[in-house]
């Protein structure tokens, strides 16, 4: 995640939108029950903790088959490997 990005997303004052979710009762009494244990103040937030969790994987994923789509692209068209190869290693490393 860019740094400007998790900046953002690291703001208490974030503009939220209400949502309506139907979910089974015993995972919501499950959540309920669960959140303290976790640092929640209740099940709202962990559902969002989740949900959070679940879309940073995504991006991340989806980030990176772009990147090797892209790789593969550049192998095609006669890039050399090796170039590409420090490349993508150098993408890899914390900014």
């Amino acid at each position: 995640m860019k740094t400007s990005e998790l900046r953002q997303r690291l703001q208490k004052d974030r503009p939220m939108v209400s949502i309506t979710l139907r979910m089974p009762e015993d995972v919501v009494d499950d959540m309920k029950n669960i959140a303290p244990y976790l640092g929640f103040s209740g099940y709202q937030p962990l559902i969002r903790h989740y949900v959070g969790q679940g879309l940073r994987v995504d991006k991340e994923r989806f980030a990176r088959s772009d990147v090797q789509e892209f790789a593969n692209i550049l192998r095609r068209h006669g890039i050399d490997p090796i170039v590409i190869d420090q490349a993508m290693s150098e993408l890899a490393q914390p900014h």
